[in-house]
């Protein structure tokens, strides 16, 4: 019998699995949808260079989920796509390494039920344990030995040289480190990667690979679980399909480390949710619960303007401006050929969106509805930011593409949802928060409510908008999850 079961080795769940093997005596599988290598090395070209984003129509290591209309018949332009592969979308992503912020981590710990257990104090360690900075791995708030090689640009390509110019000339201050101290509030600074020598180090490469060979530790890879079993409310098992043959995987304990989306979707289809839709798709209801009723994601509208130089190949985002809860983002590659784009998103939106099912058929992607922009607040916020970097772009001498947003409030609103996407940022599908919260999935310790050996280790348990883009800190969870387990010598679950 294992100990402990992680379904997902993306980002958190390659993490959970190396640090829980530490532990000789703690058995760990993992099963993870996508491929995996055993090597770094072995991975695909296109997984390693961290100047590419291998994340188009043909690239067999996503999931891809469409997005739906909401109510008012607003939608994001573009579906979203996780990466399925072993390392999850920090695989596959720009490897912004950024932290979350003090103020992020208040309002966390106000919503978990514990004043303690999710501050910024207590998350710091995690974050550091996780990294090793190469520019700044001396310094008190840093981490000089872990897993992930962390360093920012120091030869930037003109177009994020004029950009941080640009952001001076506006008045906006130098920051060297944006993962220094609690974090910056407003500033313009080089963005911190999870890279080495140009290649991509995700917590496949930094944390699981190099322990692969540990007698306690089993992987298997091209693995979909299709739903939880359950022994009254105990956990004890998950079905998987592979190689077009399905089976019953028993353990003591069970982590959810599939990610925002499938995370929950896993959850849905083994009978944790709301009880009206569960029954409506013919799922027995093993417990109520409001699993998919709140998610976050952060909304970005993207400026486009005339490319004057090619560029030389770099990380997609070498430099960002952070003006409280708007990040603006100069992106170095081209998504259009010889067209920029100034990504304008608004980091704590009011708006929340809705998951669930649509089938009990686990091949059936789960109904993703954003509602952006529903609040008044996001709409006056982005439209304020779009109009803020329009001035950067202004200042930089760039020839913008796009329409200017129009003044009317009214003619705003609609232009910016003609204009609006998002940043693949989804998140708090299984909101962490105590017993007595009714939005409430998870508790503090990640265990799920209302039922035994089950918890979600990933980015579905943040229950509020991040300030900074989330890779950092899933990581972080996974790490602060783990040492919990180890410390306290009694289950995390």
């Amino acid at each position: 019998m294992t100990d402990t079961l992680i379904v997902g080795g993306g980002t958190a769940g390659c993490v959970l699995a190396a640090r829980l093997t530490e532990q000789p005596d703690h058995t760990v599988r993992l099963l993870e949808a996508g491929p995996m290598w055993v090597a770094p090395d072995g991975f695909p070209a296109e997984l390693l260079d961290a100047t590419r984003m291998p994340i188009g129509a043909d690239a067999p290591w996503l999931w891809r989920y469409p997005v739906t209309l909401a109510d008012d018949g607003v939608a994001v332009r573009g579906n979203i796509v996780r990466g399925k592969v072993l390392g999850g979308s920090g695989a596959v992503n720009g490897s912004y390494f950024v932290r979350a912020t003090a103020a992020d981590f208040a309002a966390w710990s106000a919503e978990s039920g514990s004043s303690q257990a999710w501050s910024f104090d207590s998350v710091l360690p995690a974050y550091c344990r996780s990294e090793r900075d190469l520019d700044f791995g001396d310094q008190p708030w840093h981490g000089g030995s872990g897993p992930i090689p962390v360093r920012r640009t120091a030869n930037p390509v003109p177009l994020s040289e004029q950009f941080a110019i640009a952001c001076a000339a506006l008045g906006f201050p130098a920051i060297p480190d944006l993962n220094a101290g609690a974090g910056a509030i407003e500033g313009v600074g080089p963005v911190p990667c999870n890279t080495d020598n140009g290649r991509r180090v995700s917590t496949a490469s930094g944390y699981l690979l190099p322990v692969l060979s540990r007698p306690n530790l089993t992987v298997r890879s091209a693995t979909s679980v299709l739903r939880i079993r359950f022994h009254g409310t105990a956990a004890v098992g998950v079905d998987v399909l592979r190689d077009d043959r399905t089976e019953t995987i028993w353990a003591d304990r069970i982590v959810l480390s599939a990610g925002a989306i499938e995370s929950a979707a896993l959850l849905l289809r083994s009978g944790i949710g709301n009880p009206e839709q569960l029954r409506a798709l013919d799922i027995p209801v093993v417990h109520p619960a409001p699993v998919g009723a709140w998610f976050t994601d952060h909304p970005e509208i993207g400026l486009e303007y005339r490319l004057r130089t090619p560029e030389r190949a770099t990380v997609p985002l070498e430099y960002v401006l952070e003006t409280d809860d708007v990040e603006i983002r100069p992106y170095t590659v081209a998504f259009t050929p010889g067209v920029g784009r100034l990504g304008v998103a608004l980091m704590r939106p009011r708006s929340a969106g809705v998951l669930r099912l649509r089938s009990a058929d686990p091949a059936v992607p789960p109904v993703i509805e954003h509602d952006y922009l529903s609040a008044e607040h996001d709409r006056t916020r982005l439209r304020d930011a779009v109009a803020t970097a329009s001035e950067v772009l202004h200042h930089m001498s760039a020839e913008l593409l796009t329409e200017r947003i129009p003044r009317s409030p009214q003619q705003a609103g609609a232009w910016l949802q003609a204009n609006l996407a998002t940043s693949q940022h989804l998140s708090g599908t299984c909101r962490m928060g105590p017993a007595t919260d009714d939005r409430a999935v998870v508790d503090e310790r990640c265990r799920v409510h209302g039922v035994t050996g089950l918890s979600v280790v990933d980015l579905a348990v943040v229950p509020v908008p991040l300030s900074r883009g989330p890779q950092a800190t899933t990581v972080m969870i996974a790490e602060k999850a783990a040492r919990n387990c180890s410390m306290e010598n009694r289950p995390l679950y």
